[in-house]
């Protein structure tokens, strides 16, 4: 029975192998990432199983050490102190799929027991040409015009891949195409059998193909007019990591694993609001994989990082290893891409193949990745614990227990959440109201850490009150003469309680993570949407608002929306002045002119207001902004009655931008106004 043990290992590092590339599911949300995290913690924790029900067995443990195993030990220990120190959502940061915990400690499992079996790293050629066949073949998006059913939709995407997007994926096919092309130039050398060549060049034909028309698609999206890929500004993502020296907990420890949004918001300039990626509040991840660890996880994790990098380079460089120019790839990626889960899996696949070096086999055929050098020392443990009792029994129950613990949240509470969350999302494609709040009720239930999943359920319940109140309100009128009808006691009592749950997602979400701007921002517009409903609602949304452009200051859009509601409750001076700050922070932005404009002619001053209007028809363009164009001639006119004198030309500009409004107050309102109670509001926690 015990040489079954090694035998089962192979085959689950094999079938993981195989596997990551090209697995996805519909069943959560996000197809591609979640499920490839899931997939690698659940075959981690297999190998565990495996290895412990192999000691229990055999009464012995045996391991061998390798190089890398230390250094990716003290990696993952600085990530542990981040998430323990600075996270403010330590549930979450485990889960993050470009950056989290358990991502982390999944690719060290894989990397601990491939070191250990390198002969397995083979199967990746074969699935590395399987994506590639998959992807020369959906660029040609043979989908396109087929009807085809719902959750099968996504087959037409043009950037579909089982990678999950088209970086990930020129990254992948990229580092296979140097490693596969540094063998063949090995294989050249000593002679390989004619028959191994020849797959390997039609193996790193199919796979440069591949990789060459995914370049392509990127380069299209990169530099098209409709860029579908979008990236932080590197000089934004300088700047966070930077930040973090401030102050020496941050320097220590960073901002925490998931929290890089937060530095960003901080780290923000005056000049991002002059490109196009202004609308978009916050990134989550750096523009560098190197920045991105050194803001969440501080020095500590950065260096542990560092370490890694080093020790592979040295013994690359010492055994001259062809993989050189594989990592010397994976590091200039590291440099000038953000984090993703498809580069730690090459960066600990390339650590394991460093740490057990492989020749080119002079015999085989296969496109693989060869055999294990014997000259490489091998230092073997053994471990006798068949006198040792306590050890003997008590190490498999802890491995079991805490096996069946991970399992069981990662598995029932973590994935099934995603399950139940996915599920609602259906509902709204279907536009039922009921499916979305169970489904999103129940993802809560399971997993009430994901911040998502409650911001998305303070929406859902604030649309129910919404839609009673709009459905009472816009009933007919029983008879002529006769009143519209009112609202039951049982609505507002409805109204009320879904108001309350609303405000108390919103809230949870809050106080998951105080410091991300978006977090207040949607609390702030659901106590704004219930200004005309609740009593002291305008004064929480004014407070929610004031700490969303605390969190990210540079923010235009946060200052009109606050803005905006001292417009709606007559208060024309503060309005101004915030529709000013707006103004200055995006002076290009005809939106935020147009507020001020009727600012100004509020408080009766007629001349600025005119001006304001100029300023706008500066900045449209009269043939693609066609109706704001002309309803700011017409605004304009009405405000040159107000003056003996107002220029009347105009420059206009060829920018596409953001139609004009003026901040209306919520449509529906409640007479009496409900006294929602003091939890409601956003000082109470």
């Amino acid at each position: 029975m015990k040489q079954y043990f090694p035998l089962a290992k192979t085959v689950i590092l094999s079938a993981l192998l195989f596997l990551f590339p090209l697995f996805f599911l519909t069943t959560t949300q996000e197809f591609f990432l979640t499920n490839k995290l899931y997939l690698l913690a659940f075959g981690g924790l297999l190998l565990i199983l495996v290895s412990t029900v192999e000691l229990l067995v055999t009464k012995k443990i045996k391991w061998n050490t390798k190089p890398f195993d230390n250094v990716i030990l003290l990696f993952i220990s600085g990530i542990v102190l981040s998430i323990l120190i600075s996270s403010p959502n330590k549930i979450q940061a485990l889960l993050n799929p470009n950056f989290g915990l358990v991502g982390i400690v999944s690719f060290a499992l894989l990397y601990f027991y491939v070191s250990r079996n390198v002969g397995v790293l083979r199967i990746l050629s074969v699935s590395s040409v399987i994506l590639s066949i998959l992807t020369i073949f959906f660029f040609f998006q043979p989908f396109k015009n087929t009807t085809l059913p719902q959750h099968f939709a996504f087959f037409k995407n043009a950037n579909f891949t089982p990678l999950g997007n088209p970086l990930d994926l020129a990254i992948f096919l990229g580092f296979f195409v140097l490693l596969g092309l540094t063998r063949i130039i090995k294989e050249q050398r000593i002679h390989a059998a004619k028959k191994a060549l020849i797959l390997n060049t039609v193996y790193l034909t199919v796979i440069s193909l591949a990789f060459l028309l995914t370049a392509y698609s990127l380069f299209q999206s990169f530099f098209g007019k409709q860029p579908s890929v979008f990236l932080p500004p590197f000089n934004i993502s300088w700047y966070a990591a930077v930040e973090t020296l401030k102050n020496l907990p941050t320097a220590l420890f960073g901002v925490g694993i998931d929290n890089f949004s937060s530095m960003f918001t901080r780290a923000k300039d005056f000049t991002y609001n002059q490109t196009v990626l202004w609308q978009i509040n916050s990134f989550a991840i750096s523009r560098s994989l190197l920045l991105h660890v050194f803001t969440e996880s501080g020095i500590l994790g950065f260096i542990g990082l560092g370490i890694v990098l080093i020790s592979l380079f040295k013994k690359i460089i010492a055994e001259k290893s062809s993989t050189f120019p594989a990592a010397v790839y994976l590091l200039v990626v590291m440099l000038l891409f953000p984090p993703s889960f498809i580069v730690f899996f090459l960066l600990f696949v390339l650590a394991a193949l460093i740490a057990n070096p492989v020749t080119p086999s002079l015999n085989s055929g296969h496109s693989g990745y060869g055999v294990k050098n014997e000259k490489d020392p091998h230092h073997e443990h053994e471990l006798d614990l068949s006198h040792v009792i306590p050890l003997y029994i008590g190490l498999p129950v802890i491995a079991f227990v805490a096996i069946g613990a991970v399992v069981y949240f990662l598995g029932f509470h973590g994935y099934m959440a995603e399950y139940y969350f996915k599920k609602s999302i259906d509902g709204i494609t279907n536009k039922n109201l009921k499916l979305i709040y169970d489904n999103q009720r129940q993802a809560i239930i399971l997993n009430p850490y994901t911040e998502y999943y409650r911001t998305n359920f303070s929406q859902t319940n604030f649309l129910i009150a919404n839609n009673i109140a709009s459905a009472r309100q816009n009933r007919p009128a029983g008879g002529e003469g006769s009143q519209q009808p009112q609202l039951s006691d049982q609505d507002k009592q409805t109204i009320s309680q879904a108001i309350e749950a609303a405000i108390s997602e919103a809230k949870a979400a809050v106080n998951l993570n105080p410091q991300r701007a978006t977090n207040w921002e949607n609390l702030a517009v659901i106590y704004r949407n219930i200004i005309n409903v609740a009593k002291d609602a305008d004064t929480w949304t004014i407070s929610s608002y004031q700490r969303a452009i605390v969190l990210d200051p540079q923010n235009p859009i946060y200052r009109l929306n606050l803005g905006g509601v001292y417009y709606s409750m007559g208060n024309y001076k503060d309005a101004m002045s915030l529709f000013e700050q707006s103004v200055g922070l995006k002076p290009d932005w005809p939106n935020a002119h147009y507020n001020l404009a009727w600012a100004d002619y509020q408080n009766a001053d007629y001349q600025r207001a005119a001006s304001e209007m100029q300023n706008i028809l500066n900045l449209l363009d009269p043939k693609k902004d066609k109706a704001d164009y002309e309803k700011v001639q017409k605004d304009l006119e009405e405000f040159k009655k107000k003056l003996p004198k107002i220029e009347e030309q105009a420059s206009p500009s060829a920018q596409k931008q953001p139609s004009l409004s003026l901040p209306t107050p919520p449509a529906n309102t409640i007479n009496p106004k409900l006294k929602l109670p003091k939890e409601a509001s956003p000082e109470a926690r």
